[in-house]
């Protein structure tokens, strides 16, 4: 069995998943056959993987960082909350249930099982897996049925890092309080200390750090700097202020003579908005969110994303006055663009009787299409063209649109200067985000001009390797490698009371 890590952190947002895959590149600089694997995650952001899986687009990053290809085992259960309380559980990359949260605390036994037996595929098969958990390790009222923190630490024999946010504040108090509410056998897991997010002169900190390893007997492994544009793939809630705009190309300076100003509706139960990141990156498109009229009115381009609750987003865009303003930038043949559950609610009408029950719907009207909504799910790596270039995407739906005019644009359909498509991802494939952003900028009269040389995938690349810089610089890389080839010790460091209650 290979050597293993769990990336844990005391509070969501604390930087698991941006230390988990910055450990998979470094790694994988060094040769070393890494995989990633997250035994549930609770996200809107997800990918489809080339056998038709969907898993959480941050393991998909993380696979990148490690350089292999992501597959179902590296995120066995997924979460994807809706509308009403409830949550759709997708097991090995297929939906499963839905179900509300005391329904699922009752399966999760039988999900343990099912991610230990993925763990343990995962550990035959590769050198060195980095396991990041969920939330914080210590969530006292769940402990009994975890199963991605310590529940599975214990269960797997994994050594455990505790990554904690100094920029938010009380970052010692924080990690003090993980370990001190944590049962005896599960603070024999917790082998040390990451400082993450730090700002200024790090000799200001040793004498915190150093009090912090005499009181709880743990290592600080390491303290991380705060560097802009680390994101990529945000899969919390906490990450949506920035995450379309931070570090991006976009604010550089454009290719052309002018920029091009793209609003994003930020739809209260909106996924994948990690749809957006190739836009950002492009030198002169500003990428902001918009939940107001005034915030579309002098965009050049409005993106309505995705959506885990299609119609219930579609009657907030109502009752916030934003539906009327889309519909007003059609009609004055201003650029919209809907992706998936927002190309959904540019349609004539949308008949669900099985996301939100509601029956049929009329939609906006402004594509000529009619969407209804099927139990099963639809999950694919579509290739196909549009201007001329070569596009591949994927897809991850319920709703079947039907289309009924307009001119064909990928899987959808365009009408005047409104593009609607389930298809996310497109705008990564670089030749064709060009000439989209090209045509926006004519019909929103934008002397814009698409850089002949922006690449995303090169884009994204320079951001994993930064983040295996950031650990292969700031961390204690020899004590992390001790700790993936030695495991958890037999003897390992003394309780701190109180411990669980």
């Amino acid at each position: 069995m290979s050597g293993a890590l769990l990336v844990a952190g005391t509070t969501s947002d604390a930087g698991k998943s941006v230390v988990t895959a910055g450990i998979c590149r470094w790694l994988a600089r060094q040769g070393v056959k890494v995989a990633p694997f997250k035994a549930q995650n609770m996200s809107l952001n997800s990918m489809v993987t080339a056998d038709g899986a969907e898993i959480g687009r941050a393991q998909a990053m993380q696979a990148a960082a490690a350089r292999v290809e992501p597959e179902a085992a590296m995120n066995p259960v997924l979460l994807k909350p809706g509308g009403d309380g409830r949550s759709q559980v997708v097991l090995l990359g297929r939906p499963v249930a839905e179900v509300g949260a005391l329904d699922y605390r009752e399966r999760k036994p039988v999900l343990l099982e099912r991610s230990l037996e993925c763990l343990a595929d995962l550990r035959r098969r590769f050198d060195v897996v980095v396991c990041e958990g969920a939330g914080s390790p210590t969530e006292i009222n769940l402990r009994d049925r975890d199963i991605a923190n310590m529940g599975l630490a214990t269960a797997a024999g994994l050594p455990v890092v505790v990554v904690g946010d100094i920029d938010r504040g009380g970052v010692f108090a924080s990690m003090y309080g993980t370990l001190a509410l944590l049962s005896a056998e599960d603070q024999r897991h917790v082998a040390g200390w990451l400082v993450n997010k730090f700002r200024g002169d790090a000799r200001l900190l040793q004498p915190g750090l150093e009090m912090l390893e005499k009181l709880t007997s743990r290592q600080v492994l390491g303290v991380l700097p705060m560097l802009s544009g680390l994101w990529l793939d945000a899969e919390d809630s906490l990450d949506l202020d920035t995450a379309v705009d931070r570090g991006g190309a976009g604010t550089a300076a454009p290719y052309g003579a002018e920029v091009l100003r793209v609003a994003v509706v930020r739809l209260p139960r909106l996924s994948n908005f990690t749809d957006l990141d190739a836009l950002a990156q492009e030198p002169g498109v500003l990428v902001r969110w918009a939940s107001r009229p005034e915030e579309v009115a002098d965009a050049d381009l409005v993106v309505l994303p995705g959506t885990r609750a299609t119609v219930a987003d579609l009657a907030w865009l109502r009752e916030r006055g934003l539906a009327d303003a889309i519909s007003g930038r059609a009609a004055a043949g201003r650029p919209v663009l809907g992706v998936c559950g927002g190309f959904q609610m540019l349609s004539r009408l949308i008949v669900d009787e099985v996301e939100s029950g509601a029956g049929r719907v009329p939609g906006l009207g402004l594509l000529p299409v009619r969407v209804e909504f099927a139990r099963e799910k639809t999950l694919g790596r579509p290739v196909g063209e549009a201007y001329g270039e070569r596009v591949e995407a994927y897809e991850i739906h319920h709703g079947v649109v039907a289309l009924e005019g307009g001119e064909p644009f990928l899987d959808g359909c365009r009408s005047g200067a409104v593009w609607g498509t389930t298809w996310h991802g497109a705008l990564e494939n670089d030749a064709f985000r060009r000439a989209f952003l090209a045509e926006v900028a004519r019909l929103a009269g934008r002397a814009f001009a698409p850089a002949p040389d922006s690449c995303f995938a090169d884009a994204r690349e320079q951001r994993l390797d930064r983040l295996g810089d950031l650990i292969e610089q700031h961390a204690d890389t020899a004590a992390l490698w001790r700790l993936i080839e030695d495991g958890v010790p037999a003897d390992g460091p003394p309780f701190l009371p109180p411990g669980a209650p």
